[in-house]
Order: C-alpha cells, then sequence, then structure tokens
C-alpha cells in the first residue's frame, strides 16, 4: 500500500523543482497539508504537461505512476488521488482526452466515477 508522503516523494522524482516548494508549504502548514501540495503544486505540473504535449516518455511514466497508485493506494491516499489528481484532470476537455491517451484502466475508471460524482457529463 502506497501512502501520500510516498506519492509525494515519487512525484518529486518526477517533477525535482517543486522539492523545495514542497519542503516550504509543509513548513507554513505543518499537517494537513497534502491537498495543497497536490492541488497546488503537483497536479499544475502535471496539467502543463499535458497541454505541453511534447515529454512523452515522462507522460507515460507519470500515469504508469497513477495506474499503480490507483490499485494501491492506502484509503486516504485514494480518497484523495480522486479528489486532487483525477477530478482536476477532467476540469478541462482537451487536458482530459489527451490525459486518457496515457490512463491505464483502473485510473479511466476512477476518474470517470470522480466527474460523475461531481455532476459532470461524462461520455459513455
Amino acid at each position: 500500500m502506497f501512502s501520500i508522503t510516498n506519492f509525494i516523494d515519487e512525484m518529486i522524482k518526477f517533477f525535482p523543482e517543486i522539492a523545495t516548494e514542497i519542503e516550504k508549504t509543509k513548513s507554513d502548514y505543518f499537517e494537513g497539508c497534502d491537498t495543497i501540495i497536490i492541488e497546488d503544486i503537483i497536479m499544475p505540473r502535471v496539467v502543463a504537461l499535458l497541454k505541453k504535449n511534447v515529454e512523452f516518455d515522462k507522460l507515460k511514466s507519470v500515469f504508469a505512476y497513477f495506474e499503480i497508485i490507483a490499485t494501491c493506494a492506502d484509503d486516504k491516499l485514494s480518497d484523495v488521488f480522486s479528489v486532487c489528481c483525477l477530478e482536476i484532470l477532467g476540469n478541462e476537455k482537451i487536458i482530459l482526452e489527451r490525459a486518457k491517451q496515457y490512463m491505464g484502466p483502473i485510473t479511466t475508471i476512477l476518474q470517470r466515477e470522480a466527474d460523475m460524482a461531481l455532476g459532470r457529463v461524462v461520455d459513455n
């Protein structure tokens, strides 16, 4: 089982430039800043990668890791991953369409469920 700490540590490996920003956020907020880190620091990097749509290997690796998280997260990470990662991917149609090119089957299902929970119209 992967925890939020595992997730954040792994995302730093994908985006090393965020390490300092994450440490600053942790020192500013102490406990309970995991969702802030994921929503405000990590996911904007993922979305920016999808917007550029040029670093294909990195995108494949990030979404392969997302698929692992979708199947092996502890309960807390599973909830946070759904709300902070998968919902964000559905905020913009073009981003979601690009993300779907890299998502695995479980991530795809969970993202669709996240959109439905928000009342978004989803494709059949």
